[in-house]
């Protein structure tokens, strides 16, 4: 049966492809495990390349923030100008985008270097999220917004459980650049993927800039980002210092980073998973309650983060209850302005990489004034503290009316 138009938004065809639909999925999430091996793992090889660059720790943590400039700008820049481009074909461009950071990632030789491969590598991590769930919700069907996107974002959430921890065994055996070979190894993998699964379909071709356009005048929509921007940032700020915690202030050895790592990505994934499910059903629960949920638990960790237990039970707290927030803001955006998911979707992770960068900022700067690195919890709870009280204030109704 022939391809016909329709909206993004909406897709009537998807049940024609009930067959081909894991394997699909298994494709967005390929991507988006690549990606997030990518941004999680260099948290996790900070110390490796901070040693190898002959950089404080705290400079470090510039390539880190460089790799969430790069989304920030990337995420509106890309979706606008592409915005008639059909997804396979737009997503498949992204990722060999992402391949070429990755590849400039793991020849870099100092810290200018490292930050333009990471800026480059970031370029693409946004606008890839808001088409793949554009492509995850013409697969799955409409109604199911919040699944769609958890399905897309899967594939970032199950990188913090495999694919970081073992890109940082990788980096701690071989060196840090072997670490972001690997990723490219993945990149390479699932551009493949997406080009062989992802369907050829004029139901996923792109829109009129004007759409993009009048879709960013929603204020609802920037006061939203303005809540995951803030709010979120408390994954980032402990997630960056995470290395440091495990040796310097619980007294593990180095190999248990990876298991720290893996047990901050279970807690993610669980969280990803429970969030999509309250997304679909309630209006404003997933943000209050997972925010809600994270100041007590960083609350805890600061207090008690020098045990080991209570720092691997906060460690998976923080990641479920901040990854539970996620899929809310990614339905409520769409709500405010359905004209335009991909933007929407788009500017969702831009807002959390605005929170990448930011937690990292606030981690370098609370530990490089000399306070200790669980003092970066009290820095993530004030962050969470501020988008849970800008949400509260002043968006709920706006979220109760779209």
């Amino acid at each position: 049966m022939a391809a016909r138009p329709t909206n993004p938004a909406n897709f009537p065809e998807s049940a024609d492809r009930a067959w081909d639909r894991p394997l699909t999925l298994f494709a967005l999430a390929l991507g988006s495990f690549a990606i997030g091996t990518s941004a999680f793992a260099s948290m996790g090889i900070i110390q490796l390349f901070s040693q190898s660059l002959n950089i404080s720790l705290p400079q470090a943590t510039w390539a880190i923030s460089a790799y969430a400039a790069g989304v920030v700008i990337g995420a509106p820049l890309l979706t606008i100008g592409a915005a008639q481009m059909n997804r396979r074909t737009l997503l498949v461009l992204l990722m060999s985008i992402f391949l070429a950071g990755s590849v400039l990632s793991a020849l870099a030789q100092d810290l200018a270097t490292l930050m333009l491969a990471r800026f480059i590598s970031g370029i693409p991590h946004g606008a890839y999220f808001g088409a793949g769930a554009v492509v995850a919700t013409y697969v799955v069907g409409p109604g199911h917004g919040g699944k769609a996107f958890a399905v897309v974002m899967a594939g970032l959430t199950v990188a913090t459980v495999i694919g970081a921890p073992t890109a940082t065994y990788i980096g701690q055996i071989w060196g840090w650049r072997e670490a972001y070979a690997t990723v490219a190894t993945l990149a390479t993998a699932a551009t493949v993927a997406i080009y062989l699964r992802v369907p050829r379909t004029e139901a996923l071709n792109g829109r009129p800039v004007s759409t993009k356009i009048t879709a960013l005048r929603s204020r609802a929509a920037w006061g939203l980002m303005a809540v995951a921007a803030t709010g979120v940032s408390s994954i980032f700020a402990v997630y960056t210092v995470i290395a440091p915690m495990i040796t310097e202030v619980a007294g593990l050895p180095p190999g248990m980073i990876p298991v720290a790592l893996a047990v901050f990505g279970v807690g993610m994934t669980v969280g990803n998973a429970a969030g999509g499910v309250l997304a679909d059903r309630f209006a404003t629960l997933g943000i209050t309650l997972g925010y809600g949920c994270a100041l007590g638990i960083l609350v805890a960790l600061a207090l008690g983060g020098a045990q080991p237990v209570v720092l691997l039970a906060c460690l998976f707290g923080v990641g479920a209850s901040i990854m539970a927030v996620i899929p809310t803001v990614q339905v409520r955006l769409i709500r405010f302005a359905p004209e335009a998911p991909s933007l929407m979707g788009a500017l969702n992770v831009a807002s959390l990489n605005v929170a990448n960068g930011l937690g990292a900022w606030v981690a370098g700067a609370t530990v490089g004034s000399g306070m200790s690195y669980l003092s970066t919890a009290w820095s993530g709870f004030a962050l969470t503290a501020l988008g849970l009280f800008i949400f509260v204030l002043i968006l709920q109704r706006h979220c109760k009316e779209g």
